[in-house]
């Protein structure tokens, strides 16, 4: 049972996560008609400039579900199968058995068995290390570097396999949304950026949305501050920075107010039809980055911790910044939250996230955004 907005609490619970350790912290919930919009903390935590809660912000893989729904649009007018082999659109970039084999589902629903490019691209194109490498310095070296997608997901195809397409549990991997862009590049004549933005971010009237084709970020926004498990002390600004190292699958800019008008028009099938809505919410289970198991749809997916016919949708991190943006099934209540630092954790011993104090507090704000 979900109780209504109280923006006293709501107002509490965003305090608490940037006295937790969150520089700035900015959100929306929306109830039918009751609004609540809050921001707490630092946009910039040198100059004191306060977070507000209408500022533009990367929301990391937030982006997929924009990507699956322009995919998607393309299925209903009959220029992408759903199930028709990858191999069909783009033989030169998952050629042979594999092209034949791996559907444009599977790529959209991480079960692909396709590994993710990213533990590859420090070795082979001096990129970015891998969360368990000691050192960030290539964040740095490659704040203004473009990268070519197709080459990207060369070292996805190439790298060993994580299962067989089609098997279960699914392995989440940035390689499939990469090709989706190739694929929606192909079907199109248009970039990736252009499609989405046509059929998706335009539709929905999205004003402050947009895949970028730079590094910067347009407009009022907050610093992003990454502070790599402690590595990086005091966390460093990464919000000027070129996301052509994950595009379709990660680089999206837009505000709360966007990602909630967003999520409540696509679970009200006015994105998609409601049958495309259908397939994307219908799930598999999928490894996720963390390692954990999630069910996970056609870019969209149940939150964790939500009732049975509860809220899905997507959370999304890069450099600095980080965003959860989700909706209940009936798209009345929404709530879309931005923080502006991320990898605030210290690794143990294995190498994994300790517990921190952000943690808990985000999670009360979530809980009281969601269910009162």
């Amino acid at each position: 049972m979900r109780k209504p907005l109280e923006p006293a609490e709501l107002d509490a619970a965003l305090e608490k996560v940037h006295h937790a350790g969150m520089p700035g912290v900015f959100a929306e919930v929306r109830d039918g008609e009751q609004v609540w919009r809050g921001a707490a903390g630092f946009a910039d935590v040198a100059t004191g400039r306060p977070a507000a809660v209408d500022m533009r912000h990367r929301v990391g893989s937030i982006t997929k579900t924009f990507t699956a729904a322009a995919v998607l649009r393309q299925v209903e007018a009959g220029h992408i199968g759903l199930d028709a082999p990858i191999g069909r659109y783009l033989p030169e970039l998952v050629p042979g058995e594999r092209g034949d084999a791996v559907t444009v589902r599977m790529l959209l629903n991480h079960t692909s068995g396709l590994a993710e490019y990213l533990p590859y691209a420090y070795p082979s194109l001096k990129a970015f290390p891998a969360l368990a490498d000691t050192s960030p310095e290539s964040l740095d070296d490659n704040r203004f570097t473009r990268f070519d997608p197709t080459e990207l997901i060369a070292l996805g195809v190439t790298a060993p396999a994580v299962g067989a397409p089609g098997d279960t549990p699914g392995v989440y991997s940035n390689t499939n949304y990469l090709l989706l862009g190739q694929l929606l590049e192909r079907v199109t004549g248009a970039t990736v950026e252009e499609c989405v933005t046509r059929h998706v971010i335009e539709p929905a009237g999205l004003r402050d949305t947009e895949l970028p084709v730079g590094p910067y970020v347009d407009g009022p926004h907050s610093r992003m501050y990454e502070a790599w498990f402690g590595m990086i002390d005091p966390p460093r600004d990464y919000s000027v920075y070129d996301m052509s190292w994950v595009g379709p699958a990660a680089s999206l800019i837009t505000t709360v107010a966007d990602l909630n008008r967003f999520y409540g028009m696509l679970l009200a099938g006015e994105i998609v039809s409601p049958s495309s809505l259908a397939q994307m919410q219908r799930t598999v289970p999928v490894i996720s980055q963390e390692g954990r198991t999630i069910d996970y749809g056609l870019g969209l997916h149940p939150m964790e911790g939500s009732p049975s016919g509860g809220f899905c949708g997507h959370g999304g991190t890069v450099w600095g910044a980080g965003a959860l943006a989700m909706a209940s099934a009936d798209g009345e209540r929404r709530m879309a939250v931005a923080v502006n630092q991320q990898r605030w954790h210290v690794l143990d011993t294995d190498g994994r996230p300790r517990p921190h104090p952000i943690d808990a507090a985000l999670a009360d704000l979530h809980r009281l955004a969601t269910h009162g």
